[in-house]
């Protein structure tokens, strides 16, 4: 096995997030909270003549910093120069969605005027996937072109609520959303969702300002299934929050500038991401990352392929080569992200490089068992709830 990329520093690696369905809430209370005739593509409308086996190619749209590079040419991915160095296939790969919600805007006109997108494969947050799902903007894969995918993908995410059995979808990278502390700073352990009001962290706590992102986690604090939760499990944190606002115990809500709070010392603990803490931790021990008893909530930015896409067979091709183990691992060395391949865990203690081999005992790249226990997917916000959630936690943020 070739020595496989050293952990990143923090400056390599800062992955954006969008803000949950505030930005482009217009648009998709418009096309999917009133079903708009128009905005749905049937299933017999979704597929273009495949040009696969002709035009040896494909295009690819993803997030910037998000695929392993090399450390001496960042200019070069070794994981993808594999893949075409193999299969003879030629990739254009763009790093154009910085936010789900502005891609969404981007595309979206092309994909309800049932014109092609010019791209065969995007990666964009779950959640987001739910609405392309519900739209029919996305094609079935064949998983007879994907045995790696079939064989290898986590159990734990094999099946989410908004796409069971994974038709639509394959998670590219996988993440947690729970609790990040400075232990040192704040003189003990922080262990369940309720300790964030405790009296000696006024002021000095941040929530995610993104309603998709922050509301599964404040439900586990309340012990509620999220695979399963109702509306009123919903108000009942927006009741929650609001009396911490009113107080003074929630110092702001943020994106991912959460980091710069947490590093400075300004606050002591966050709802955080967990892939950010690793890097995090890269410079500042004393910050650990929890996943409260009550459990935290486990969620992927996803691959997906659109309609009217013109290599499909290509990109089917693409995503089962990076659920190989072996290039599932370099990834996961590069990204730091929950591997939604638990087969790479081996490959990696199989490093010759020692911090590599590290990698494989962080459970923050590979959950142990206890950790998974405490996982769950949390099943989507409908389009018949987004408008009216969205304007409840909108004007407790205050966007």
């Amino acid at each position: 096995m070739p020595l496989l990329p050293k952990t990143p520093s923090p400056s390599r690696r800062t992955l954006l997030r969008g803000l949950g369905g505030s930005a482009a809430l217009g648009a998709l209370g418009t096309l999917a909270g009133c079903g708009v005739p128009a905005a749905y593509v049937a299933p017999g409308d979704r597929a273009a003549t495949d040009r696969s086996a002709t035009e040896r190619r494909l295009t690819w749209a993803n997030w910037p910093l998000y695929i392993d590079t090399d450390d001496r040419h960042p200019s070069r991915r070794p994981t993808l120069e594999a893949f075409e160095k193999e299969t003879g296939l030629s990739v254009d790969y763009i790093e154009e969605i910085n936010d789900n919600d502005e891609f969404f805007g981007k595309i979206s006109p092309s994909l309800m005027n049932h014109q092609p997108t010019d791209r065969d494969l995007i990666v964009i947050s779950d959640w987001m996937c739910g609405r392309f799902v519900r739209l029919g903007w996305v094609q079935e894969m064949d998983r007879s072109r994907q045995p790696n995918v079939t064989k290898y993908l986590d159990p734990l995410l094999r099946s989410p609520a908004f796409d069971p059995g994974r038709k639509f979808t394959v998670p590219w990278q996988s993440g947690i959303t729970g609790i990040a502390y400075n232990r040192r700073r704040l003189g003990r352990e922080i262990r369940h969702v309720s300790d964030l009001w405790a009296a000696d962290l006024k002021g000095r706590v941040t929530l995610l300002s993104g309603m998709d992102e922050a509301f599964a986690l404040l439900m586990q604090g309340n012990g509620v299934d999220i695979t399963d939760w109702k509306t009123d499990d919903f108000h009942r944190i927006c009741d929650q929050v609001e009396k911490q606002v009113a107080k003074g115990q929630i110092r702001r809500f943020t994106g991912n500038d959460y980091i710069k709070d947490l590093s400075s010392g300004d606050v002591l603990a966050c709802q955080a991401y967990s892939g950010d803490v690793i890097q995090l931790q890269a410079d500042d021990p004393d910050i650990e990352f929890v996943v409260p008893e009550e459990g935290a909530e486990l969620w992927a930015e996803s691959l997906m392929i659109p309609d009217l896409a013109r290599h499909k067979a290509n990109a089917e091709r693409l995503i089962d080569h990076y659920y190989r183990p072996e290039i599932a691992a370099e990834l996961a060395a590069w990204v730091n992200y929950v591997c939604p391949v638990p087969a790479a865990r081996d490959v990696l203690a199989s490093s010759d490089d020692e911090e590599t081999a590290a990698l494989a005992e962080d459970p923050l790249i590979f959950p142990d068992a206890a950790m998974r226990e405490r996982l769950a997917i949390a099943r989507d916000i409908s389009a018949g709830e987004r408008t009216e959630f969205a304007k409840r936690w909108n004007g407790i943020v205050g966007v």
